[in-house]
């Protein structure tokens, strides 16, 4: 070797990769999947000049190296992977310098299996057990997780990660899950509740009983929330109320010790959003009970006609007449309305097992005396159950869509027999959204 040469090549070091996730979810043949950010770089060359390409795929069933795309150049690069199949691979990142140097990351990737109007669907990853849903506008929402206290800002339009996250655990006062199951927001307050209900042993867990507040500030990828105040006795106020008028819900035998809360007789809220016209009357959205507890039994709303004092100053709830709403068997698993005051319900089972049980999409007008009306069956087939409506379009516009959210927790997205919520690492948990034609 030349001194010329042994010069060149001690003026280069040794190339550098990173990546922006270790662990990725996509799903077969899926639109919109999450991509990796690449950096790459070697002292004394151009970053433009090196190589970047998967070279290995621990499983090839999963995703083969030439199902692995790399765009951009320069320093950063983009990775995004076309599933071929369900389950994990480990797939080798190298860069090559221009002295023909190399180093390798490890990507470890999971996909799920195809589901129906996969066009339609994106997933968020980090939580597979999204239970509630607020839009902030610009194309954004925050997410609540019925196993944790976080709050987690989406974008809408793309798979992947959340863009911020929040818990204010500390500032309620709780240390256990509050099992977030409705939210409703009015101006730039966000309204939160707990299930209200026992755990599914039946025990009662105080940390349920829980309704709190959060302040919007911004919107987009630039919202920020700020915490309100909270309330822990939403539950007691409302066994009261039931028992102060003959007993007729049974809110005082479906919170008893040892009650399962998704019973047809038990007692698990689900549902929060505002009565039409109205900033102080909340609707109380119930998955159970029915009314009469029975198959083919009502869903019940509850109206809490102060719901602002009650958050606001912990004011004693004060509760209207109740509405009794035939959804065809099924109970309230989410009702969100526009500012037309149209809204629509997500109507499912009160069961626990109800992954595969029936679920339907109805539109309504807030109006007690007026019914729903079914605007769809939603399917079934795949994984998770739909939870919640981000927000609900225009309805007398022709060909809108609403786009709607899956609780994914129990589903075993990978075909290992893992629940997703017992995931080892959250990258791999997610939830889907898909949006829905719902009028016209």
């Amino acid at each position: 070797m030349s001194m010329g040469s042994q010069a060149q090549a001690a003026s280069y070091g040794t190339p550098s990769i990173a990546l922006s996730a270790a662990y990725l979810s996509g799903a077969v043949g899926a639109t919109g999947d999450p991509t990796v950010n690449v950096t790459v770089g070697q002292s004394g060359a151009d970053a433009g000049a090196l190589g970047v390409k998967v070279t290995a795929s621990s499983r090839t069933s999963v995703a083969t190296t030439g199902d692995v795309t790399i765009t951009g150049t320069g320093a950063a690069r983009k990775l995004v992977v076309a599933a071929r199949g369900r389950g994990y691979t480990d797939l080798t990142v190298k860069v090559t310098g221009v002295d023909g140097q190399t180093a390798s990351k490890t990507l470890h990737y999971a996909a799920s299996a195809a589901v129906q109007q996969s066009a339609d669907s994106r997933y968020f990853t980090g939580s597979s057990d999204a239970s509630a849903a607020v839009d902030v506008g610009g194309g954004y929402v925050v997410v609540a997780d019925d196993e944790s206290n976080v709050l987690r800002l989406y974008d809408r339009s793309t798979s992947g990660a959340p863009v911020k996250t929040w818990d204010f655990s500390s500032k309620i006062g709780v240390t256990k899950e509050i099992d977030i199951e409705g939210a409703a927001r009015v101006g730039d307050t966000i309204y939160w509740t707990g299930s209200l209900g026992n755990n599914k042993d039946g025990e009662y867990k105080p940390a349920r009983n829980t309704l709190f507040t959060t302040k919007v500030t911004g919107s987009g990828a630039a919202t920020t929330l700020s915490y309100g105040g909270a309330y822990k006795k939403l539950r007691d106020d409302l066994v009261a109320w039931d028992e102060a008028h003959g007993d007729r819900y049974g809110f005082a035998a479906g919170t008893a010790d040892g009650e399962i809360p998704k019973e047809a007789n038990g007692f698990n809220v689900e549902g929060l959003e505002f009565a039409p016209g109205s900033t102080t009357t909340a609707y109380i959205g119930f998955r159970a009970p029915l009314v009469p507890a029975v198959s083919g039994g009502k869903a019940l709303l509850v109206p809490v006609t102060n719901i602002d004092k009650v958050a606001g100053s912990g004011a004693t709830a004060t509760f209207g007449t109740p509405i009794e709403l035939d959804l065809g068997g099924l109970s309230i698993r989410d009702l969100r309305k526009n500012a037309a005051n149209q809204y629509l319900i997500v109507a499912g089972s009160w069961a626990a097992d109800d992954n595969t049980d029936p679920y339907a999409l109805y539109t309504w007008d807030g109006d007690p005396a007026h019914a729903p009306t079914k605007t769809l069956d939603l399917p079934t087939s795949d994984p998770g159950g739909w939870e919640a409506v981000i927000d609900v379009p225009d309805l007398t516009a022709p060909g809108a869509r609403a786009q709607l959210l899956t609780d994914n927790g129990s589903a075993d997205l990978y075909g290992d027999g893992t629940e997703a919520k017992d995931l080892t690492h959250s990258e791999w948990k997610k939830s889907r959204v898909t949006w829905f034609t719902v009028a016209g």
